[in-house]
């Protein structure tokens, strides 16, 4: 078999590292061994950050639909658990918005629950 010598291939890898760490600060962006670490942390805070994000969104419903109801005397999880016993399908985004842009139908939603 004959011989390969990897030099276009290792610098094609370094190459592309240290595109994707352009823009990173000291020796991360200058040096493969740093910026390829630098790659894998990145990415799995990414990972990591991307399940966090539906949490918060989460969360930041619940806020909304809490304040929403403040003004009527009820409590979320009252008022979420009196949806469901009505069938009323309405998932939490929805009702966060509704809160915050149409008070005026969210009122009428929680009168009929």
């Amino acid at each position: 078999m004959s011989r390969v010598k990897k030099g276009v291939n290792a610098l094609k890898t370094r190459r592309n590292i240290l595109k994707q760490t352009k823009g990173y600060r000291f020796g991360r962006s200058k040096k493969e061994k740093q910026a390829y670490e630098a790659i894998v942390h990145a990415g799995s805070y990414a990972f990591t950050h991307r399940r966090d994000k539906k949490s918060d969104f989460r969360k930041l419903w619940n806020i909304r639909i809490n304040s929403g109801l403040s003004e009527f005397n009820i409590s979320y999880s009252k008022f979420i658990d009196a949806l469901k016993k009505k069938n009323i399908s309405l998932n939490r985004k929805m009702l966060s918005e509704i809160a915050a842009e149409k008070p005026e139908t969210f009122k009428r939603i929680v009168s009929k629950v």
